[in-house]
């Protein structure tokens, strides 16, 4: 392989297994606080879950929890990244990205508290997050000391970040899910970074997929690696080293289907859609798209009509044939580059932009649309789109689509706004008492909404068209990757750590 680590750096690796494997704790659990009463475990298998919408077929999920209460474990992760974990038959599996004298991405850098211009990017993994406005000069990026990736002082459009000069480890992790116990650990690559990356990205930014025989695992510009679910390696793939806006570094995760696997790679210099073998990686059909860096992870929705693979961008929103690459309709209106996936039920899709320019539409699209869609004027619907909200569109976290209510919220402030998801209309927009900027995607069980900010507080809410706080849970570190829900409980990774909170 490649840029083999020295001797300190394999040390440092070394002890950092070690201490992942000493650093699980159990606590004893205290009264549960639940929404409703227990089901049989469910399988999360990527991005936002089995339908990549945020929605578990759980019945009841903690609703109460701290640092120290119903934290069934809790594990230190070494290196940083904002990939969501997932869980497959018992096993949590995770990515890392690691090196020496590792600093990590902060709130600090990120903004967003109490409605001032917050920024960093978007959710990892989510669907991958685009940077927003910083202002100041916030604390160095990844990378040893004096040595951030991109070296350009001050905040955001402060110069194109470069690829730092440090030796990481890309690592994929496997945990047992009942007690964060390590199973297995393997480095995927060792070598310099190619790119550069936001000072509040990481170098494992996109969540890994599994089919529930293969685990899938991209980390950008750095390649594509299959595995078994025992951690044996079956092939990997360069797919091309491409240069991100402003040097931002890459989120969009793969999506799976029954034969394909799925990665949209869209950046400054080739932007494309590629459906690979999901059994050998071979290229079945690949897509030229006229993009710049976006984050959005592919979508395959799934209506009354057909399936689609829809793609998030900031030029147009645009759906697929997943068999063929034959494209279906494309819709314009986006405001410079996309972070939020798309979300959708048989008759709807509900998709929008966000970026430096604000936020653009959000749109409800009918299931069969075909063609250019993009409305015309100051047309607000048409043919194939039910309805529109100029500059309602998510910026960083994907919205949540739940008892036909449409939940959206903002990077910045911490506002949520609820639509009727059938007609458009806006219930409420309101700003959650003392929430910061949100990045990681909300989730949905019974009678209850979550969101959590970008500082680690959990809001609890109760679904409906008026907004009702149940409950709030904090954690107090950086979380921008999104929720992972399994057997009753949740899998939450902040910066520093990952927690299973349980009764």
């Amino acid at each position: 392989m490649e840029d083999h680590l020295p001797r300190p750096v394999l040390r440092f690796a070394a002890q950092s297994l070690r201490r992942l494997t000493l650093a699980v704790a159990a606590v004893s659990a205290s009264a549960p606080g639940v929404c409703g009463g227990y089901a049989a475990a469910a399988d999360w298998p990527g991005f936002r879950g089995p339908t990549a919408n945020g929605l578990t077929s759980e019945v009841a999920l903690p609703t109460s929890w701290s640092k120290d209460e119903n934290v069934a474990w809790k594990l230190a992760i070494p290196g940083a990244a904002w990939s969501q974990p997932i869980v497959w038959k018992g096993k949590v599996y995770l990515t890392t990205a690691v090196t020496e004298n590792q600093s990590k991405p902060s709130t600090g850098a990120a903004g967003g508290r109490g409605g001032r211009p917050g920024g960093g990017f978007g959710p990892p993994g989510a669907g991958g997050p685009p940077p927003g406005g910083v202002p100041g000069r916030p604390p160095r990026g990844e990378g040893p000391p004096g040595e951030r990736p991109g070296g350009a002082p001050g905040g955001f459009g402060g110069g194109r970040e470069r690829a730092p000069a440090s030796n990481y480890q890309w690592k994929v992790i496997c945990l047992d899910q009942a007690t964060g116990k390590l199973e297995w650990e393997k480095v995927a690559h060792e070598g310099k970074p190619a790119i550069g990356i936001h000072r509040t990205n990481t170098y494992a930014s996109e969540t890994p997929v599994t089919d529930g025989e293969r685990l899938y695992v991209y980390f950008g510009m750095t390649g594509l690696y299959c595995y078994d679910l025992a951690g044996k390696e079956l092939w990997k793939k360069d797919l091309g080293t491409y240069e991100m806006q402003n040097g931002w570094g890459t989120g969009s995760s793969p999506a799976v289907d029954d034969k394909r696997l799925y990665i949209q790679c869209d950046n400054e210099e080739k932007s494309f859609l590629v459906a690979l073998d999901k059994t050998d990686g071979k290229v079945l059909w690949q897509k030229d798209r006229d993009e710049k860096s976006n984050w959005s992870t592919p979508y395959l929705w799934k209506n009354k009509l057909r399936t689609e693979l829809v793609t998030g961008g900031g030029n147009k929103m645009r759906s697929y044939n997943p068999e063929t690459g034959e494209l279906l309709w494309e819709c314009g209106g986006g405001v410079s580059r996309c972070s939020a996936t798309p979300v959708g039920n048989d008759d709807m899709l509900f998709v929008g932009t966000g970026g430096g320019q604000g936020s653009g539409p959000l749109l409800a699209i009918k299931a069969g649309a075909k063609g250019d869609i993009s409305l015309s004027g100051t047309d607000s619907s048409s043919d194939f789109v039910a309805w529109s909200v100029e500059r309602g569109g998510p910026p960083m976290a994907s919205p949540l689509l739940y008892q036909g209510l449409l939940y959206v919220l903002d990077q910045r402030g911490g506002v949520i706004t609820c639509y009727d998801a059938a007609t458009g209309k806006q219930h409420y927009k309101e700003r959650l008492p003392g929430a910061t900027g949100f990045y990681s995607s909300p989730w949905a069980c019974g009678d209850t909404v979550y969101v959590m900010d970008q500082e680690g507080t959990a809001f609890v809410l109760k679904a409906g068209p008026t907004l009702e706080v149940l409950q709030t849970n904090k954690l107090g570190e950086m979380f921008w990757s999104s929720v992972c829900v399994a057997d009753g409980s949740l899998i939450l990774r902040g910066i520093d750590n990952i927690y299973c909170i349980k009764p």
